[in-house]
């Protein structure tokens, strides 16, 4: 597989996104219940500040939770916060009791919506993602990132 978190550090969100551009649903899927889960979305997620759009968050006050299922059987799930706040942009893997929105979805459909081949939009309308929550905020807050197209 080319989704090898020791070369993270040197990748660029766009390489991230034509890697797994050509990586088919099964293989993110396969990837994402190995060993390298937690390394692979603790990198994606630490790169949500760096592609954080603040002239686009003046006034937005949102705490937005990911639950990514498809782990291993003992884990079978993980949750990642972003908080923006009057366009600041943060991040934690230890998520509060309070959010706007939460969206679960499985490997393949996250990959989807951080690299820019899905549409968030339409992966929620065919029940790959599901909204929890403020459905606005879940529809905005793409617009608030400089996603990387693959």
């Amino acid at each position: 597989m080319d989704l090898d978190p020791s070369t993270f550090e040197s990748m660029t969100p766009e390489e991230f996104a034509q890697t797994v551009k050509k990586m088919s649903d099964a293989e993110i899927s396969e990837v994402m219940r190995g060993e390298h889960r937690v390394a692979i979305l603790d990198t994606i997620f630490g790169r949500f500040p760096d592609l954080f759009r603040p002239d686009k968050a003046v006034g937005v006050n949102s705490t937005i939770q990911f639950r990514i299922t498809g782990g291993p059987e003992e884990h079978p799930h993980d949750t990642y916060e972003i908080v923006v706040d009057d366009g600041t942009c943060t991040v934690s893997e230890q998520p509060g009791d309070t959010y706007d929105v939460s969206l679960m979805m499985a490997p393949p459909e996250f990959t989807k919506m951080v690299t820019g081949r899905g549409n968030p939009t339409m992966l929620v309308m065919r029940g790959k993602i599901k909204v929890k929550g403020d459905i606005a905020t879940a529809a905005t807050f793409p617009s608030l990132f400089d996603i990387p197209k693959a």
